[in-house]
This record gives C-alpha cells, sequence and structure tokens, in this order.
C-alpha cells in the first residue's frame, strides 16, 4: 500500500489513477511507502541512506533538513517492509514557475536492489506530485551506471536532457570516490501516456534499430561500479569516453530514446526525424 497524503486527488482524473498505480507498485514490491512519521523515522531515512553511499562522516542530508523539507511540504519518503526501512528518496521543489519538483537522492536497502522497491518509490513520487499540480520531476544521474540508466530511460520512461560534466565536484563516498561525477539530467513529464504506461508496468516502444538514419549508439561498460573497484584506470577511460561521445550529441539537440543492455544509449541525432 502506499500513502499520498494531502491534497486527495479528485476522482478520475491523472492524479488519482496515478494512486493507484502507486499503491500497485507498493503492493507488489511488499512494502509500504509513505512519509516518515516522527524524528526516529526521519534519522532512519538518513541513516539509509549514509549505509548505502558510504558516508558515517558526511551524511548524504540531515535530519534537520528533512524535518524542514517535510514541513514545507517537499518530498520525503520510505519505503517499509514491516518495521524495516528498506528504501528513501527526498526531493524538493524548483523554481515556482517551472512547476518541477526536483528528485534529489533515492536508495534503496543493500541486498534489495533489483526488488522493485525503487520502482515503488518512483511512482509513489510520481502520484504525490500530480496531487499538487507538480508537472514534471527532474534528477541527476551516472551515465555510467547502465542498470541506473536501464531503470530511468525504460522503466520510468524518463528523458535524459542535458550532459553536466563533473557536476556535483569530487565527493568521497563509496560510489563515487576516484572518478568525476558526470550526471545526466533527466526529465520526467508527470502526466505523458508513455510516462502512465510505464508506471503500469508497460515499457516504451522498442528504440529505433541500428543503422536507422539519425540514430547513433553511445555505449556503456556492464558494470561501472565493480570496474572502479578491479580497473579504475578503464574506469577512467570510459568516463571519457562517453563524456567525449554523448555531451556534444545532446548539445547539438541530439535526444536520448532508449537506452539497451547491450548497445548502450540510443540517440536520435538533431538532424534525425
Amino acid at each position: 500500500m502506499t500513502s499520498i497524503g494531502t491534497p486527495t486527488p479528485e476522482s478520475g482524473s491523472v492524479a488519482a489513477e496515478a494512486t493507484r498505480q502507486a499503491e500497485r507498485a507498493a503492493a507488489s514490491a511488499s512494502v509500504v511507502v509513505r512519509a516518515p512519521r516522527d524524528t526516529a523515522e526521519v534519522r532512519a531515512v538518513c541513516d539509509l541512506l549514509v549505509e548505502i553511499w558510504g558516508r558515517p562522516g558526511n551524511p548524504p542530508v540531515t535530519p534537520e533538513l528533512l524535518r524542514a523539507f517535510g514541513k514545507t511540504d517537499n518530498y520525503v519518503s520510505g519505503a517499509f517492509a514491516g518495521d524495516r526501512l528498506v528504501g528513501a528518496c527526498v526531493g524538493f521543489h524548483a523554481g515556482p514557475p517551472r512547476r518541477t519538483l526536483h528528485s534529489h537522492i533515492a536508495g534503496v536497502a543493500p541486498g534489495l536492489v533489483g526488488r522493485s522497491v525503487g520502482f515503488a518509490l518512483k511512482v509513489h513520487q510520481r502520484a504525490w506530485a500530480l496531487a499538487r499540480g507538480v508537472e514534471a520531476v527532474e534528477w541527476t544521474f551516472d551515465p555510467l551506471v547502465s542498470r541506473n540508466a536501464y531503470f530511468n530511460v525504460v522503466k520510468l520512461a524518463a528523458r535524459p536532457m542535458e550532459y553536466l560534466t563533473d557536476f556535483y565536484g569530487a565527493m568521497g563516498d563509496a560510489i563515487n570516490a576516484g572518478d568525476q561525477t558526470d550526471r545526466l539530467l533527466v526529465r520526467w513529464l508527470l502526466d505523458a501516456p508513455v510516462v502512465a504506461a510505464a508506471c503500469s508496468g508497460v515499457p516504451p516502444e522498442p528504440p529505433p534499430r541500428a543503422g536507422a538514419p539519425g540514430v547513433v549508439r553511445v555505449a556503456v561498460p556492464d558494470d561501472i561500479e565493480s570496474m572502479r573497484a578491479t580497473d579504475p584506470v578503464q574506469a577512467r577511460r570510459w568516463r571519457a569516453r562517453v563524456r567525449d561521445e554523448l555531451a556534444p550529441l545532446l548539445a547539438a539537440g541530439g535526444r536520448i530514446v532508449g537506452f539497451e543492455r547491450t548497445a548502450g544509449y540510443v540517440v536520435r541525432t538533431g538532424g534525425g526525424s
């Protein structure tokens, strides 16, 4: 089950259907997705994110910040399996003219990746945002992490919009240490039919085939996270290669229209139809 919180979506609206999708996604993942109820649960969210990112001395978010976010109707949620917190997601509103929520951080407890907890969190976030009149959610992810690329582009039907070079600068956590923090900024158009379908478990149409006019592929490694530990030199080469190929394509008006595990990003160039 899931709890969107106030306001209640109008029956028959896109937001109401999004709430039903969120309930189904949570049930499928065997979790309850809701806001933290007290300071102990807020601290549990912070502790889980510290565990995931390996930053005990420099937590990704603090309890005080999350309490302020919750009070001001920003997005703070946890996925609970019984009494255990197994996932969390935090976002904040962008400037008023944009009607956009920036999803700052989301993570799933070690050992539970691949069990649809992350999907339940994002579908809940969509329903929460639609209930408040938010039109889009944006977030960043490392373009080298293929499982995240597949999740964002295929499972959620979000669309990468911009390549951000070394966006956060040096980070000393267990995930990013020793590498530059290039990111793709994605935009999730919440009421788009393809997004609604994805949140019901129906993936987007397959991307154009290799060799189609105006379509190029940008490959990424299968498991950059393991490569960073076993062959950091090769990992840095991949960073430079993907940056050199993907950043100019997007800057010139190219659009990432798909992701394939065996071929990487599918990009329709600025000159493609």
